[in-house]
């Protein structure tokens, strides 16, 4: 971190500021200049806030040499995270496809098409139990309910069971969930990720709907910072000016994160684009830049799905689809997982 004094600082300021830095355990060192002096910071900067060094009086600029995320960061963790999850593994050479309906909505419905996309390939279950909807007036999810019929499908089928948390208070009742998802709309509901980083269970982090990829990662960094290293980061597109499709899918995202930090990156083509016909393009993008794995939409009757049915698969058409992922992934070097 580089600090740029104001011209005409004293030097009782500079000590003064100085002597404020050493809290952080860092070390500084004065670089007097012609037109302006600076202090360069050595050590661990991730714990210093620069509105905080912004707002001394005496100082002009602060500049970051270096990322403010230090746990997620690939600088200092080199090799990829492998997240292990009921035998099978998330980063590590492999590609994870999670599928599943939007909402859990009846025992037969969630079971159905669990027995489903197993049979197609996927490697995991998703599904909703509580749901954040737009409106208030639109279906909420079953909740405590929705999660024990996800537990109930994994008990028929094996499936890893992946489902979203929106609330702190509700964290009890994931005990016995595999991946923890945090949705878009709480990706910096930052009381709830450093409640799941003292829990040692997987979290699935989605990007949130106008996050940056630093916002992103940073976020990552609060999970992270209180314990928990198991995080899976979600690209599922953003919001920009194109009203087309539901949001704006971010492959650049994925190879980026890649090189930027080494835990394993998803991408879900479904909330993306919120286009059924959309989903298998953007699935086959994603596997081709490198995503870890995927996560997916199917409803055994999509028509009819109580929340988001124009952008879940039918069985079959996942079927068809994940014919195809798996090809891709083999050629890319990351087959589907092929775990019983």
């Amino acid at each position: 971190m580089i600090i740029v004094l104001k011209n005409k600082t004293t030097e009782q300021e500079i000590n003064e500021l100085m002597s404020w830095l050493t809290q952080f355990k860092v070390t500084t060192n004065l670089v007097q200049g012609v037109h302006s002096n600076i202090i360069g910071l050595i050590g661990d900067t991730t714990q210093i806030d620069i509105e905080a060094v912004q707002a001394k009086e005496c100082v002009e600029g602060v500049q970051r040499v270096q990322e403010p995320y230090k746990n997620a960061n690939r600088k200092f963790h080199p090799d990829d995270t492998v997240i292990e999850v009921r035998g099978r593994t998330i980063g590590g050479g492999k590609t994870q496809v999670m599928a599943g309906p939007c909402s859990v909505e009846t025992e037969e419905q969630i079971i159905t098409t669990a027995i489903a996309v197993k049979q197609a390939g996927a490697t995991m279950l998703r599904g909703g139990a509580f749901k954040p909807r737009t409106s208030p007036y639109s279906f909420q999810g079953l909740g405590k309910e929705g999660i024990d019929l996800l537990l109930k499908a994994r008990e028929v089928t094996g499936l890893p069971i992946v489902t979203e948390i929106m609330d702190v208070s509700d964290i009890d009742l994931f005990a016995d969930v595999d991946i923890v998802q945090v949705g878009a709309r709480n990706m910096q509901n930052f009381t709830l990720l450093k409640a799941l980083g003292r829990c040692d269970k997987p979290v699935l982090l989605k990007r949130g709907l106008s996050g940056t990829l630093q916002e992103l990662l940073m976020s990552a960094e609060y999970i992270m910072s209180e314990g928990n290293q198991k995080v899976i980061l979600c690209e599922r597109g953003i919001r920009t000016f194109e009203p087309a499709m539901r949001n704006t899918l971010d492959l650049a995202a994925v190879p980026l994160l890649r090189q930027k930090t080494h835990l394993p990156v998803t991408v879900d083509p479904s909330h993306a684009t919120g286009i059924v016909s959309l989903i298998e393009p953007c699935a086959l993008g994603a596997v081709a830049v490198g995503a870890d794995a995927l996560e997916i939409e199917v409803h055994n009757d999509p028509k009819n799905a109580w929340s988001d049915g124009a952008q879940q698969l039918t069985p079959s058409k996942f079927a068809q689809t994940m014919e195809k992922i798996k090809a891709l992934a083999e050629f890319m070097g990351k087959p589907v997982d092929n775990v019983g």
